[in-house]
This record gives structure tokens, sequence and C-alpha cells, in this order.
């Protein structure tokens, strides 16, 4: 039998009428391929441009209506609205998916926590996104384990003052939180747990200023310090 010469000459020719063949059968799903993906694009494009970015502006500018209101005490009106601005509540609503509702979650749940609703601030708390901002994140969830705490609900607030405290990582809020869960290990007869978070307040935070509200300073955290230590070692 005898082989194709040109072939084996050139087999490239091969590929090439291989390829052409393949590309005449497929073209026409290969064109819909790319306009799909033209429209996707461009789709996400336009709704970035047009209406993501709108939203996201006028979120974050209601949100700024209501600070006055907050600032102020209130909570009630920051949290309905009161002529342009929204209130919180709608705003989270209505702007959902935008970093402006997702702030507006949190303060609608300082809101209801200052109004000892706290059923209801758990539920804004709860469904705040920190996402990268530390301070803000560890602030939010310190509020979320009194919350948890007033609500009866002692072993999530420990849980969450410890989060607040790894997630804050410095000697401003770290201490104020861990001896907070610790006094709830000592409510629950759990003085040996509550004992290894005022050590390792001790051990990690010995530069603190503050162990209550109403005191100041390392060496008056350091004397409050060594009364729940001592009270929890009993």
């Amino acid at each position: 039998m005898k082989k194709d010469t040109n072939t084996l000459e050139n087999p490239t020719a091969e590929v090439l009428a291989t390829g052409s063949a393949w590309l005449e059968t497929n073209k026409k799903t290969l064109i819909s391929a790319v306009v799909a993906l033209f429209l996707i694009i461009g789709g996400y494009l336009a709704y970035t441009k047009l209406y993501q970015e709108p939203r996201e502006e006028s979120a974050q500018s209601q949100c700024t209506l209501g600070l006055s209101m907050l600032a102020q005490g209130d909570f009630a009106t920051a949290l309905a609205g009161e002529n342009e601005f929204l209130g919180y509540e709608k705003i989270a609503s209505e702007y959902a998916g935008t970093d402006g509702g997702n702030l507006a979650n949190l303060y609608a749940g300082l809101c209801y926590a200052h109004q000892n609703k706290y059923a209801e601030a758990i539920n804004y708390l709860e469904a705040f996104d920190a996402q990268s901002d530390q301070s803000v994140s560890a602030m939010a969830l310190y509020a979320l384990a009194n919350c948890y705490a007033a609500e009866g609900n002692l072993d999530k607030a420990v849980s969450t003052f410890k989060e607040a405290a790894e997630q804050a990582d410095n000697s401003a809020l770290s201490p104020m939180c861990l001896i907070e869960a610790g006094k709830l290990l000592e409510s629950q007869d759990k003085a040996d747990e509550a004992l290894k978070l005022y050590e390792q307040v001790k051990a990690q935070y010995p530069t603190a200023q503050q162990a209550a509200p109403q005191q100041v300073g390392s060496a008056a955290f350091a004397a409050e310090l060594d009364k729940y230590i001592q009270r929890a070692q009993k």
C-alpha cells in the first residue's frame, strides 16, 4: 500500500486541515460563547457603575445623617429615621449588600442595646460583618457579648468576649473583655476557668490601664486584677 508522501513530508498540513474542519463545525458555538462572555463582563460593569456604586454612596450618606442622633443619645429616632434620614433599620434593609447597609446593622444593634432591647440588638449585631476592620470588629463583638449576657446566654457571652479580646489584641479592649468573661465564669461557679483568664490578662497586658470603668492607670489596673485573681483562687 502506497503512503501519502505529502502527509509524511508535511504533518503540519494535516493538523491545520483538521483544525479548520473543527473550527468550521463549531464556530457558531465559539461565537456564542464569546458574545456571552462580553455580555457577562458588560453586565457586571454596568451593575457596578450604574447601580451598585450609586447605592453605596447613598447608603454611606444615609449612615452619616444619623450620626448626630447617635451622639445625642436619640436612639429611637436613629432607628426609625426622621425627615430625609431613613433610619438605620431601613438603611440596613434597603441597602443590603453595601458597606453602608452593613454598617447600619451595627448602628441599629447599638441603638437597640442602649434601649435595653437585647434580642433585637443581637439580631442586628450578628448580621454585622466587620470585614477587615479589626477595631470595629472587636467593639461589635464586645457589644454583642454584653447583649448575650443580658439575655442570660452566659456561655455564648463568654465565648464572644474571648473572641473580642483576640480580635482586638490590644491593651485597651482585650483585658476588659477577658475580665468580663472571667466574671461571668465566676457567676457560673467556674472559678478555675476565670482564674486562667485573669492570669492571662496579667501576663499578656501588664501595661493595661483600665480594669473597671471608674479606675484608670496601670497601678489601679494591677491592684484590681489582683483582687480578681485572689477571689478566683479561693
